[in-house]
């Protein structure tokens, strides 16, 4: 999936106590190359980039954080991600293991370290997954894709067990904050009512509850909105006009690799029930008309396509809070949503329930 913003397993944590100090890192990577390397951060809800230079692997970050949150640092060949307190730190490594990063002085990093150890029986089969599906055939992927599946599946119930156990912890508000950002609000609102009073009053605490405001709107049974868009002939076209099919109403984009993967499946999909008073109707996130258009031609996809050519500023993908594409959302023919993010193996089998009868 290709997301608006870069996930990890985690979001940053620190004590209430630490508040409003100054958080401060420092870092020794071995080999690391003299040069610049940017920090991202939150300055009072809003993003902001320092620019660090490093000699002989040294280098030091400091700022000001008002409340925990996750702070990344692009390094020229890739970028890695730590929980920030507001005090001292330090980061050591070597700059070919850059994965390998350790950062000591954060207790939420600790706990997070901790927590993903004690995923180590489910990364340990789900890892060599990714690398056999490459190779795979077609069969194989679907076998691989299954598996993958089950274990994100446990993943999750462990975060959600955790989340409630611990709901005082920052780490447990960024386990439901990463889930929310691709997340479902029935798998979601739950997850945030656990919550401690205090982690709901903090800063990241209300980005997530406005967050899960907007999942809200394309919970299950809820009307689907109504919009109009252009079409690549720039027809305008309303959502109003499909009323009394099923419509697979389809987010994507034509630089979304992920995306282009998975319009064959969704048009064998659509050849299969196109009789059977079903459709697809595409939103595409795209800027570029031109590219727009010879994705559609390339992809050989025929139903209805629509963009306001606005990227991720789409007007119905930025109402439903969509942040990673590719996306779906499954409207029945009284205009409700009845499934949310059907693709591969999902969207077949839930087709098959509704047409296979």
């Amino acid at each position: 999936m290709i997301n608006k913003m870069i996930l990890t397993a985690g979001l940053v944590a620190v004590t209430c106590a630490s508040f409003g100090q100054r958080a401060q890192l420092t870092g020794n990577i071995k080999g690391l190359k003299d040069g610049e390397i940017v920090f991202y951060r939150l300055n009072n809800g809003v993003p902001q980039m320092d620019t660090i230079s490093t000699k002989a692997g040294h280098f030091t970050w400091s700022a000001v954080i008002t409340e925990p949150q996750k702070v990344s640092i692009m390094f020229p060949e890739r970028y890695v991600e730590f929980f920030a307190e507001a005090k001292n730190m330090n980061l050591t490594g070597n700059a070919d293991a850059l994965n390998a990063l350790e950062v000591k002085g954060s207790a939420v990093q600790d706990e997070a370290n901790t927590y993903q150890k004690s995923l180590k029986d489910i990364t340990d089969q789900e890892n060599p997954l990714y690398q056999q599906y490459a190779k795979a055939s077609a069969e194989e992927k679907k076998q691989i894709e299954a598996k993958i599946g089950k274990f994100r599946d446990q993943k999750r119930e462990r975060a959600a067990n955790y989340v409630k156990k611990h709901p005082s912890s920052f780490y447990s508000l960024s386990l439901v904050s990463d889930r929310a950002m691709v997340g479902k609000y029935e798998d979601i609102a739950p997850l945030y009512a656990v919550l401690s009073p205090a982690m709901k009053s903090s800063m990241q605490g209300k980005a997530l509850s406005e967050r899960i405001e907007l999942l809200k709107r394309s919970a299950l049974g809820t009307p689907m909105l109504a919009f109009t868009q252009a079409d690549v002939d720039k027809k305008m076209v309303s959502f109003s006009s499909f009323k009394g099919k099923y419509v697979l109403v389809d987010f994507w984009a034509s630089w979304c690799g992920p995306c282009r993967q998975e319009n064959p499946h969704v048009l064998k999909e659509y050849n299969k029930y196109k009789d059977k008073n079903f459709t697809v109707l595409g939103i595409s996130l795209d800027d570029n008309e031109e590219k727009w258009k010879k994705a559609i031609k390339d992809d050989g996809m025929p139903w209805t396509q629509l963009s306001d050519l606005k990227g991720f500023k789409n007007e119905v993908s930025s109402y439903y809070g969509i942040m990673g594409i590719p996306s779906t959302l499954l409207v029945d023919p009284n205009g409700l949503i009845i499934a949310k993010d059907l693709r591969g193996e999902s969207l077949t089998e839930k087709l098959k329930e509704l047409f296979d009868k």
